[in-house]
């Protein structure tokens, strides 16, 4: 048994654990390339899932997935959450895939402003001002680069936004979190196992004429996937949510530097605007969330229960 502080001290290494291999995720899917982003997402998903059962089985929790099997309103909600969290995992793929990391790195920053607007909108919670402050400078943000770019940053609005929802999805209808990414990636196996036979029936697939460490790297996309995801629940079991909630800005921030300094992506005064605008709506934001945790207040930053 841990004691406090050393449960403390573990707790922040599982964080910075989590987070740091979500910011340097890039750097493993940018060794994908040559595999388009939707095949990519099929090998990721399956190894996905052989990675959660496997690990179920490993700790003794197969029987977690067994209630979530059930025909019912659960399954079907199950199923929204899997084709949302595979619509974030192909956006970002392709985002990396493009050289378009800048844009994840916005679209995460955005995504708990987005949650707090989902909270406002479909939960009724009230918005207080310091959280109104932070939307509206994000939303500002968002408009700069449309006015100066001339195009919207559609990477970023929708990774932000179906994040936000698979959060929203998980917030109502909690389930145990290995058990239900197993329950999402099983339901999402037969469309993945489905399309990547019609691709090498069409003679399509990428993965036909791959060598060997393509298909090893795929392999370790369940890994990859599965990893991050352990290190933070482990972080939630020792830290506060609110603490924990202080590291999600480091993913980000990672992956910012790696689009710019790593990858070569240019990093534009539009681009300066729309984070500066973002970066102060989330000075806003941590702002109320700290002031949230004096005695008798108990909201926390809005937390992923899955990421990239």
């Amino acid at each position: 048994m841990e004691s406090g502080e050393q449960g403390s001290k573990t707790g922040v290494g599982y964080a910075l654990g989590a987070y740091t291999l979500w910011g340097f995720a890039p750097i493993y899917w940018k060794l994908t390339e040559r595999i388009p982003a939707d095949e990519v997402i099929s090998a990721r998903v399956l190894w996905t899932l052989v990675t959660m059962l496997g690990l179920l089985l490993l700790t003794g929790r197969g029987s977690e997935i067994r209630p979530l099997l059930r025909p019912g309103r659960q399954l079907w909600i199950s199923l929204a959450a899997a084709l949302l969290l595979s619509l974030n995992w192909l956006t970002f793929i392709y985002a990396v895939h493009t050289d378009r990391v800048t844009a994840t790195s916005l679209g995460y920053y955005i995504n708990p402003l987005v949650s707090v607007l989902l909270g406002l909108v479909i939960l009724r919670e009230r918005l207080r001002a310091r959280q109104a402050l932070a939307v509206t400078l994000a939303l500002v943000g968002v408009a700069s680069l449309l006015l100066n770019t001339g195009t919207l940053p559609w990477i970023s609005l929708v990774l932000a936004v179906s994040f936000a929802f698979y959060g929203l999805i998980h917030k109502l209808f909690p389930s145990p979190p290995r058990a239900g990414l197993a329950l999402e990636m099983t339901l999402l196996a037969p469309l993945a196992t489905g399309y990547a036979l019609w691709l090498v029936a069409r003679g399509d697939s990428a993965q036909m004429d791959a060598p060997l460490t393509t298909h090893l790297l795929l392999a370790a996309s369940g890994l990859v996937s599965a990893a991050p995801l352990l290190c933070f629940h482990a972080a939630t079991r020792r830290l506060p949510l609110v603490s924990v909630g202080m590291f999600q800005y480091l993913a980000p921030t990672i992956a910012l530097l790696l689009a710019v300094f790593v990858f070569g992506e240019p990093f534009e005064r539009a681009d300066a605007l729309a984070f500066g605008c973002v970066w102060a709506g989330l000075a806003c934001f941590v702002w109320d969330s700290l002031i949230a945790l004096r005695p008798g207040l108990r909201h926390a930053p809005p937390l992923p229960s899955r990421h990239r």
